[in-house]
């Protein structure tokens, strides 16, 4: 069996965001000590301070950055003219949700756990470089592959992005770049609009996103048929040297705000077949970091069958 850490830490009690569905309780619902019942011989591991700032500043400028930790703690309730609502210690969170995962990029490629899991809040894959977006205040992703190519000298890093909202930050960050294939499977049309199967990199990135668009209502096996047939592929032939996920559970058949028809069951597929993945080309490395999913026993199911998933051998 793989070792698995599972990163949570209470500083994501902190965000509060009132009665909306990117509340406090995914985080309490995602608590080691109540995941734990489904999950045998989970292993939840500290949260530490890794200069989230400093690498912040490695996607956001110093601006946004700023004005984001100024907003939290004069108490501004909303980023964006949409649904990002921030609280006083907002900035806080957000800079757990990045330490969160500096964290388990040190456990992987240190040798301390072979995959990692960090079941931490606010999200991060709609955040812009210089715009908070969908829920999102930093790029939490985008920000770990930025770390681990230049504090861990990796190359290539794959991300694959399963929430049912097409990752647009994440693809707005690297759309240029060679060095990190983006895979994004989501509803469409769906909100931000963005992610169409046309959009596949720039320049020398040409080529280096992906974007599978599934029609509402599709069906888990088409889903996972399309899944075995153009992202494992793709995978295979860039040949990460670590793998990342942008795990939504918000694809989830019972998920209140989209229309997808995902189980816990299907998301513990894409799972192993990742695993297989990263075991040909990353040593059986793989990061993955919470994003939507927004009914609580959905979320928790999912995530429980995802973390037992990562930890089964290739």
């Amino acid at each position: 069996m793989k070792r698995v850490a599972y990163i949570w830490d209470a500083v994501s009690l902190e965000h509060d965001t009132g009665a909306h569905v990117e509340c406090i309780a995914r985080a309490e619902r995602l608590h080691p000590d109540r995941i734990s019942a489904l999950i045998p011989g989970l292993t939840a591991a500290p949260l530490q301070d890794k200069d989230a700032a400093k690498w912040i500043l490695q996607v956001h400028s110093h601006t946004y950055h700023d004005w984001v930790r100024i907003s939290c703690e004069d108490g501004k309730h909303l980023l964006d003219q949409g649904d990002t609502y921030v609280c006083e210690r907002s900035y806080a969170a957000a800079l757990g949700s990045v330490n969160a995962s500096l964290t388990a990029a040190d456990l992987v490629i240190g040798g301390k756990a072979d995959a990692a899991f960090c079941a931490m809040r606010p999200p991060g894959h709609h955040a812009l470089p210089e715009a908070a977006m969908g829920f999102c205040l930093f790029a939490n992703i985008s920000i770990l592959a930025k770390y681990l190519q230049q504090h861990h000298k990796l190359g290539k890093i794959a991300i694959v992005d399963w929430d049912v909202h097409h990752g647009n930050g994440t693809q707005d960050i690297f759309y240029h770049d060679p060095s990190v294939l983006f895979i994004s499977l989501h509803q469409s049309p769906l909100w931000p609009g963005t992610g169409m199967e046309s959009e596949r990199g720039s320049g020398a990135g040409r080529g280096y996103t992906q974007n599978l668009q599934l029609r509402p209502a599709t069906p888990e096996p088409d889903y996972l048929a399309r899944f075995e047939a153009e992202v494992l592929p793709a995978l295979r032939q860039f040949k990460p040297e670590l793998l990342l996920i942008s795990a939504g559970f918000d694809a989830h058949r019972d998920d209140p705000i989209a229309d997808l028809r995902l189980t816990e069951a299907g998301y513990a597929t894409m799972t192993r077949r990742l695993n297989e993945v990263a075991a040909e080309s990353s040593g059986g490395r793989i990061i993955s970091l919470l994003e939507g999913g927004y009914n609580l026993d959905a979320l928790a199911a999912s995530v429980a069958a995802h973390v037992r998933a990562l930890g089964e051998d290739a």
